[in-house]
């Protein structure tokens, strides 16, 4: 049996909609306050809307608070939901052991939902019995809508906030598995996706809470154009014809994704080069460097020190790179990695060594610092790359102890030590090169052009 995504993505691809459609029957919106209305109020919404719906999302409070008729109703409810479009619980189950077990089973055996949402705050364990029905879909609460969000789900963890933890444990926890994150964050939702570039992601806020609707298709969308369910309750539902007015979100929902096609997605690393050129990480000016050339353009990636947020977010955008290599233990260099690589260890879990600039003359009289084998394979970490030359160094150190080295990773390349790095059998990983963040902000107009004509100029006889 094809897996839910599968078939979510099918549904989308037919009816050229990312809409889902809300199932909240309000009591302000019945006829009566009971169960019954509840369930006629809702079927009516599916048959208005179902030609357009990518989803639906069955919220089961509203009928729960009826109690076992609810049930009953919701059960009904999910099934008149056409089979061709998937349906979603939005129940936000998070337990551990049988009890998420039995959670499971209700969602997905006794309701017939295709999806359900779950609470993640347990923990992996608590995904595990949902992610165990592989034709199903399950979405984790990651960065959601409501105003208090940010009591917890921004807090720090490892030097980055709790939502993006949660998206990476979301990510190792299976293959069917989405991510709940609220479009009216849309900066968090792009964050998200660059942290996901592959998952689903559902985003209510659009409507009644008042999200931006272009914006949230602009950060959340993949770079295929889909992965993204808006979902919308209230703004339909309450609607005069809520067939009309889901009619018209689609049109701006198709309208904002052709926007996204024509314009292509922003780079994943945008924001973070953004953030870097407001920290003064990147600077434009006239510049004396170590060789005693004078330097359009100053890169000073120390600076991250002073902004722990931004430091843990570069950190942040070696992770995926490194998530393709094999490997025993980071190496961090001197002076600008070593942060770098901290932030990247504390988020990672991974274990760093670094080998020092000048052997310890007392003590143990180093010339590496940490634990580590003969025989191991380490990446090295560094902030950039310019010639090479440090990390050769470095890299001579490290395999006179033994160790392997194959994987240089830097956040910024300025695109001269990827040649003298491969002489040596290492391949150079950026996350960005000089080049393209110049680009960027050309094309954003970040930066004067005056500006970066020179700084064009420079690297041009440089290089």
């Amino acid at each position: 049996m094809s897996s839910f995504f599968d078939r979510l993505q099918r549904r989308v691809d037919e009816v050229d909609s990312l809409l889902c459609v809300g199932l909240d029957p309000h009591l302000t919106e019945l006829e009566t306050p009971s169960a019954k209305a509840a369930g006629e109020f809702c079927i009516r919404l599916i048959a208005q809307t179902a030609p357009l719906a990518a989803a639906f999302k069955a919220n089961s409070a509203y009928f729960e608070r009826f109690g076992p008729v609810g049930m009953a109703v919701l059960r009904e409810v999910i099934a008149a939901v056409p089979d061709e479009i998937p349906t979603i619980l939005d129940a936000k189950r998070g337990d551990i052991a049988t009890s998420a077990e039995a959670y499971a089973a209700a969602a997905f055996e006794q309701m017939g939902a295709d999806a359900v949402t779950v609470n993640p705050y347990l923990g992996t364990d608590s995904l595990v019995p949902f992610v165990g029905y592989q034709d199903r879909g399950v979405f984790v609460l990651c960065r959601t809508s409501n105003p208090g969000a940010t009591d917890l789900q921004d807090l720090l963890v490892a030097g980055v906030p709790l939502h993006q933890a949660v998206a990476r444990l979301a990510l190792a926890a299976g293959a069917n598995l989405g991510l709940v994150v609220g479009a009216t964050h849309p900066a968090e939702l792009a964050q998200i996706r660059a942290i996901a570039p592959l998952a689903w992601i559902l985003a209510p806020g659009v409507g009644a809470q008042g999200a931006d609707l272009e914006a949230s298709v602009a950060a959340g969308l993949r770079r295929d154009g889909s992965g993204l369910l808006i979902n919308v309750s209230r703004g339909i539902a309450a609607a005069p014809d809520p067939g009309r007015a889901a009619a018209e979100l689609v049109e701006q929902i198709r309208a904002a994704r052709k926007m996204h096609k024509t314009a292509g997605s922003p780079p994943p690393w945008s924001g973070l080069a953004d953030r870097l050129l407001q920290a003064g990480c990147v600077r434009f000016g006239s510049f004396t460097l170590r060789s005693g050339v004078t330097s359009p353009i100053y890169l000073d990636l120390r600076r991250l020190t002073a902004h722990p947020r931004l430091l843990a977010e570069a950190a942040a955008a070696y992770l995926p790179i490194l998530d393709q290599l094999s490997f025993d233990r980071l190496a961090g260099l001197p002076h600008a990695g070593l942060p770098i690589v901290t932030a990247i260890s504390l988020q990672s879990g991974r274990p760093f060594i670094y080998p020092r600039r000048e052997s310890k003359i007392y003590g143990t009289r180093a010339e590496i610092e940490g634990d580590y084998h003969a025989g191991e394979t380490v990446v090295v970490i560094d902030d950039l790359a310019t010639t090479g030359a440090s990390k050769t160094e470095a890299i001579e150190k490290l395999t006179a102890a033994g160790m392997r080295v194959t994987d240089v990773v830097v956040l910024i390349d300025r695109g001269q030590a990827a040649e003298a790095l491969q002489a040596n059998r290492i391949r150079l990983h950026a996350v960005v090169t000089l080049g393209e963040l110049l680009d960027h902000w050309e094309a954003t107009a970040k930066v004067p052009a005056d500006w970066l004509r020179e700084a064009r100029e420079f690297l041009a006889r440089e290089s």
